[in-house]
């Protein structure tokens, strides 16, 4: 009898609340009411019940369309909202920036809401809105198009919402990330030297692989590769220089190249790619062409992949100058919370660089062997 006790007072709907909060496995986890039905086993109609009613009170909010997470927390409250557009995930750098800043965040007790911007402008300007919508009370913007930027930037200023950018300057925002020039320097005198001791310090072409959609300041990282293999290499003279726009991704900075070498029969050709996916697209149509030998290849960003290539006995991609996105979410949670709390702040504030080559990837990156790269 005593263990039937408990049924007599147990509140059924109560239970089956409770069920419904308990299928949220984070306080930002975001779910359709169809995920809610497959984690508690209640039909459609028992949980769309318990969804309103939990909204009602305030237990549920609704993000989006047909999208519900907890109202409440169950950490101590954070002090601060801060939301985060990333630039896409299809790449390692992209993602560090963002396990990197998802860690801060949480060490700094601080809320963060995602967005995807998809590698796409348009994308952008409403992951924009839907930020400005949730009273975000800093943002924090990292997508590449160059033309949508402005419209941006307005929405978050007309908000009075403080803006952080990273690598691609906003109109309004404070930066954070890449010395381009200084980087692009950085690769542009590894280029010639290496052209000096290995091409008696000539080449038959120098070609710069750009990302045009990017900007002018972006645009700065190729300046300073030409100005470094200028200050370096001992004959230009006969030097032609290509200026092509591989936009920074693999697949077109192949097709760049591969159309490049149906016209080119140079057989010294230096390339300085503006990211590392760029660089390796670059390699993959020499290697097609059967000319691999017939270049050599620096990128930017020194993200796994150009570490992996680095790493390789036979490879003609002889360095990468490496930008730590691993290292971005704590100076970019440290920036916000200067700004946030109103003090003085650069108006950029620049990650460290180091260039990357087969000589020290291992030392500097000794933990790549525990993760496969």
């Amino acid at each position: 009898m005593e263990d039937r006790e408990p049924s007599r007072y147990l509140i059924k709907s109560l239970v089956r609340a409770s069920q419904v909060i308990s299928a949220f496995h984070s306080e930002d986890e975001a779910l359709r009411l169809r995920d809610l039905v497959t984690r508690t086993g209640f039909t459609k109609m028992t949980c769309y019940r318990l969804v309103f009613t939990l909204h009602q009170c305030g237990l549920l909010e609704k993000v989006a369309e047909n999208r519900y997470r907890l109202g409440f927390s169950v950490r101590p409250q954070r002090k601060y909202t801060i939301g985060y557009a990333s630039h896409g995930l299809d790449a390692s750098f992209p993602k560090e920036v963002e396990d990197s800043l998802t860690g801060a965040a949480e060490r700094a007790r601080i809320k963060l809401i995602v967005v995807n911007n998809r590698y796409d402008g348009r994308m952008g300007i409403r992951n924009a809105d839907r930020l400005v919508r949730e009273r975000v009370d800093l943002a924090i913007v990292f997508q590449a198009d160059e033309l949508t930027a402005p419209a941006i930037a307005r929405r978050f200023l007309d908000a009075q919402i403080p803006l952080i950018a990273i690598d691609i300057p906003h109109p309004g925002a404070t930066y954070f990330g890449a010395d381009n020039y200084r980087a692009g320097l950085m690769a542009g005198r590894h280029l010639g030297q290496w052209a000096n001791k290995y091409w008696g310090g000539a080449a038959d072409e120098i070609v710069l692989l750009e990302v045009a959609r990017a900007g002018s300041v972006p645009q700065t990282r190729i300046r300073g590769m030409l100005v470094g293999v200028q200050e370096t290499m001992r004959d230009l003279d006969h030097c032609r220089l290509i200026h092509l726009d591989g936009d920074g991704a693999f697949g077109r900075s192949q097709e760049c190249i591969r159309a490049h070498l149906r016209v080119s029969k140079a057989e010294r050709i230096l390339v300085g790619a503006a990211t590392d996916p760029s660089a390796i697209g670059a390699l993959r149509a020499f290697e097609e062409a059967g000319r691999l030998t017939h270049c050599a290849v620096v990128g930017q960003n020194a993200d796994r992949e150009g570490r992996a290539e680095i790493r390789k006995a036979n490879t003609t991609f002889i360095g990468s100058v490496a930008f730590f996105p691993e290292s971005y979410g704590d100076g970019v949670i440290r920036l916000a919370l200067d700004i946030l709390a109103r003090k003085p702040t650069p108006p950029a504030v620049f990650m460290r660089h180091q260039l990357i080559t087969r000589d020290n990837v291992d030392h500097v990156y000794p933990n790549d062997s525990l993760l496969g790269i």
